[in-house]
């Protein structure tokens, strides 16, 4: 089939790069842009509580019923469906926030779109508890079902959509079971919501961004309905005795505004450094058996954060019983908003459980893998029934290699943390490999075995993975294998490349006692060809680029907030304390596995891999 005629016959402006003609059947069927758009602007929904949200309906104005689509999010609707065009992430204008989706290419295909603003958003009543709270989720469930039941815009059935927070309320929704949800499609997703927030137990400033976020008109932290005003009080007066909180004037800010207004979410935020009954309520991963409804998750490989994991945790778990797939789907050319490269993908979806037409989208493997440097490959489980885990050791000289050190009694390497109240600069131990002389894929989850010694009780690992290309420059493979020394590995519930660590208490750590750190790095799925090489990074604070010319909003750069005392890191790595970081190794994959093109004309890439061809 050429270009031209895939155009014709499903109306699409685009063939995806992502989609296999082995599987993608009745094209001619899919919904196509038929239908010009009507809105209908702050229409009220009542809760069960009676409080009253608004939400904006966009229909299909020649029909007077159509399948629903709700995106829910605090970001506010009126601004999702701005017309700009897509912005890099590099424009001064984009705004992560803009998560709806495309509103015209599911409209006008005869889809009502469905946009609230939540309870304390916008025009809306009542108290906005920050995200994902329980009271968040059960007015999300209302609204499903005063779409499904009310909205004369809807025929009944409803499914929710949207990309980072609209899709990871999602499945939180899903495990209430409302009786008109039909399907899900969470484009971003997080099964644990204390690890999304304090990866390895780290405390990060990622939360900082939400009261920007947030047009909320009255904000309540959630920790209000947890305790008394004196047990809260007594909470703060608690956390402002830890030095790495008590020395940032951020911080202090937030602290000493009563009644709690400013910044609530990250005050919650900082008011639970472990996980507890906080961020339980926010965590899908304890409500995997109540999801009754299709979903297909989605994500890409994730360069920072903690977005790729919980993907396959979810693919992996018994309780999640339902019809599941997933999508691993973008590499690392750059995000942009209004969020357009999964509609195709998304219209297969919802036209198949919402519409019923049959796009083939439920009989293709499961796994749906973007293997950076080579293109779309099909996998039935993960991690991959042929990896090959290979350690890469530590060695004198910043270098890694294949085999262990054999000598014994090494003076370790190491290096200083300073605090950034008293230094800009940031050290760091770097671990090469030699350059690769064929094709190699790494593809699954990493862990890093670092037998490590302090100076203090508790200290922060920061561990970075980069491909050093053919030129010496950096590419980012994972920015994120975060570790906080004082939680304890928990070995039973540990499986191979996905150590599992107690957050619930903190352990001081002996100083100066050698232990070993079981760090979880994101998995990756990427070739390294010829001429590159793999580079580990093990330091103990971000050092994001500082904002030139610029003094205000410090804190959206700090990444992980850093000790606020000066720590000596000692790393060993000889034959008794045998440090290493454990890769993936694919030695090849069959082909019929890589994705076929729908198209004669669309681009593929293509190539040798360690010693398959596809």
């Amino acid at each position: 089939m050429k270009l031209k005629e895939f155009k014709e016959i499903t109306g699409l402006s685009k063939c995806p790069v992502y989609w296999d003609r082995r599987y993608s059947k009745d094209l001619d069927k899919l919904s196509k842009p038929e239908y010009s758009i009507k809105k209908e602007a702050d229409v009220p929904v009542i809760l069960r509580d009676g409080c009253k949200i608004y939400c904006d309906i966009y229909h299909p104005a020649e029909i007077d019923q159509a399948p629903a689509l709700v995106a829910w999010s605090a970001y506010g609707k009126e601004m999702q469906v701005m017309r700009h065009g897509s912005l890099p992430s590099s424009s001064n204008y984009f705004d992560h926030s803009l998560e709806a989706g495309d509103m015209e290419f599911f409209v006008t295909r005869g889809y009502t779109f469905i946009i609230p603003n939540p309870r304390g958003i916008g025009k809306s009543e009542g108290e906005f508890l920050g995200i994902y709270n329980p009271q968040e989720q059960e007015d999300c469930y209302d609204t499903v079902e005063w779409a499904g039941t009310v909205c004369k815009y809807c025929n009944g059935k409803v499914a929710l959509m949207g990309y980072s927070y609209f899709g990871i309320i999602q499945a939180l929704v899903a495990a209430l079971q409302p009786p008109h949800l039909v399907c899900i499609m969470p484009l971003s997703y997080t099964d644990d919501y204390y690890q999304h927030g304090y990866y390895g137990g780290v405390a990060n400033t990622y939360m900082n961004m939400y009261w920007e976020l947030c047009p909320s008109n009255n904000p309540v932290p959630w920790t209000t309905k947890m305790m008394s005003e004196e047990e809260m009080k007594e909470l703060i007066c608690e956390i402002q005795k830890d030095p790495d909180i008590a020395i940032n004037s951020y911080f202090n800010k937030i602290f000493n505004v009563w009644p709690p207004k400013y910044h609530t979410f990250y005050l919650d935020y900082l008011l639970h450094p472990q996980e507890d009954d906080f961020w339980r309520p926010r965590s899908v991963k304890y409500k995997y058996d109540k999801i009754k409804v299709p979903i297909y998750l989605k994500c890409g490989w994730a360069p920072s954060g903690r977005w790729t994991a919980p993907v396959f945790n979810a693919m992996n778990s018994s309780e999640l019983s339902v019809y599941k797939r997933c999508g691993v789907m973008e590499d690392y050319n750059g995000l942009e908003l209004p969020y357009r490269f999964m509609n195709e993908e998304m219209l297969r979806w919802y036209d198949h459980w919402m519409k019923g037409i049959d796009t083939g989208i439920t009989e293709e493997p499961p796994i749906k893998l973007n293997i950076m440097g080579r293109g779309y490959r099909y996998e039935y489980e993960y991690p991959l029934a042929r990896t090959e885990y290979k350690k890469l050791y530590l060695h004198p000289f910043g270098q890694l290699r294949w085999d262990p050190v054999i000598d014994s009694d090494l003076p370790p390497d190491s290096f200083t943390h300073r605090p950034p109240h008293i230094t800009t600069d940031v050290e760091s131990l770097v671990y090469r490999t030699n350059r690769f002389n064929k094709p190699t894929e790494f593809t699954g989850p990493i862990e890093l075995h670092l037998f490590a010694a302090i100076d203090s009780t508790d200290a922060n690992f920061i561990c970075k993975v980069w491909q050093i290309l053919q030129d010496g420059s950096r590419m980012p493979v994972c920015r994120a294998g975060y570790l906080k020394a004082c939680y304890k590995l928990d070995e039973e519930k540990s499986l191979i490349g996905r150590p599992v660590h107690d957050y619930t208490k903190r352990y001081p750590v002996t100083p100066g006692q050698i232990n070993e750190y079981v760090i979880e790095i994101n998995p990756i799925g990427m070739v390294f060809d010829p001429g590159t090489s793999l580079e580990l990074e093990i330091k103990a604070m971000d050092n994001y680029p500082p904002q030139a010319g610029a003094w205000q909003g410090k804190m959206g750069h700090l990444g992980p907030i850093p000790s606020s005392n000066t720590i000596n890191y000692k790393i060993y790595r000889d034959n008794h304390y045998q440090s290493y970081i454990l890769m993936p190794y694919i030695l090849s994959s069959p082909d019929e596995l890589w994705l076929q093109s729908v198209v004669e004309d669309n681009i593929v890439a293509a190539g040798t891999v360690s010693g398959g061809t596809h």
